[in-house]
Order: structure tokens, then C-alpha cells, then sequence
């Protein structure tokens, strides 16, 4: 009889050891095969004042990659455009030279060369960021037609290697600079040739 109980008493001291072990195991088997659920979204406060059609909460969205891609495709055409007229004030000057150095004289072509010309540097200085504001620095400009002529023919295409080189979201001080002092040797060539 004192073996049985012995024998009891063994039994349940391992069942009270073995049962906290068991229901330990039995939990975490059951945690770890439970999927935790996604976090919810935080809740989006909008400002009705800004714009939001840049701000779209569902980031990666086809429309939001849609409409990023347009921006960066437009982007890319205006500095595009941009670098075709820097090219084109080089041309012209190019063209403007060769015809003085022919006939040693402007015509009347010359004349609207000269014009499209400071509209196309006009353009290339206010899409750079440049203002209207022009210094008219006259103690830089060649007193010599011809002197004046190859200064155009040389900072057109100094305008156009700084133009090609600038990043496209980049403003440039020297692009805007280099097409001021254009200008001002375009105006004293047209103030000549008049």
C-alpha cells in the first residue's frame, strides 16, 4: 500500500510538471499559426487649401505612377526644346558671321537672323530663370562690327555648350548670365547695322 502511494503521488507530481509544459507548447504552436492581421492605414487628414493631385495616399498606384511619368515625359520635352533653341542662337550666329564675312556687310535677312536670334536668347535666359533686367555692360563690347559679329558667333556657341551641360532641373546663374551679355552684343549690332 505504501508502494501505491508512492507510486500516485510520483504520477502526480509529473503530471503537474508535464501539463504547464503541454499547455505551453500547445499555446505558442497556436500564436505562431495565427496570421496577424495587416495594419490598417492611418487615417488621411486633408488639406482642402492644397493641392492633392500630387499627394495621392495610395502610393504605387497605377494612376500615380501614370501621372508621374507624364510629368517626368513633359519635363524631359521642355529641356528638349530647350537645348534645340540653344542650338539654333549658335546656328544663327554661325550663319549671321558667315554672311558678314561674304559680303562685309548685314542684309536684311542678317536683320531677321539677328531679331530671332535675341528672341530665341531671351527665351533660353527666362526659361533658366533669368529676369528682363539687363545690365547694358558697354565696356565689354568690341568697338568693330566684325569685332562684334564673332563676339555673337562665340558666346552663342559658349551659350549652347553651357546649356547642354546643365541638368534639367537645375537653374543656372551662368546660363542666364552668358545669355544677358548676348543680348547686350546683339542690341550694340542691331544699333549698328540700323
Amino acid at each position: 500500500m505504501h508502494y501505491r502511494r508512492q507510486n500516485r503521488r510520483v504520477v502526480r507530481v509529473a503530471l503537474l510538471l508535464v501539463t504547464p509544459l503541454i499547455l505551453a507548447t500547445t499555446v505558442y504552436s497556436q500564436s505562431a499559426q495565427t496570421p496577424t492581421p495587416p495594419p490598417s492605414d492611418p487615417t488621411i487628414i486633408k488639406d482642402v487649401t492644397k493641392d492633392t493631385s500630387k499627394d495621392d495616399p495610395r502610393f504605387g498606384s497605377p494612376e500615380a505612377e501614370m501621372r508621374s511619368k507624364l510629368e517626368i515625359k513633359e519635363e524631359k520635352k521642355k529641356y528638349d526644346e530647350h537645348v534645340a533653341r540653344a542650338k539654333e542662337v549658335s546656328q544663327l550666329a554661325t550663319q549671321i558671321s558667315q554672311s558678314y564675312v561674304t559680303h562685309k556687310a548685314l542684309s536684311s535677312d542678317d536683320g531677321k537672323r539677328l531679331d530671332r536670334l535675341e528672341k530665341l536668347t531671351k527665351r533660353i535666359r527666362n526659361d533658366a530663370g533669368g529676369q528682363n533686367d539687363q545690365d547694358d555692360d558697354a565696356g565689354d563690347v568690341p568697338s568693330d562690327l566684325e569685332e562684334r559679329i564673332k563676339k555673337v558667333t562665340s558666346m552663342a556657341e559658349e551659350l549652347q555648350k553651357l546649356v547642354e551641360n546643365t541638368p534639367r532641373n537645375v537653374v543656372s546663374a551662368a546660363v542666364i548670365d552668358q545669355a544677358n551679355k548676348l543680348l547686350c552684343i546683339i542690341q550694340h549690332v542691331r544699333g549698328i547695322s540700323r
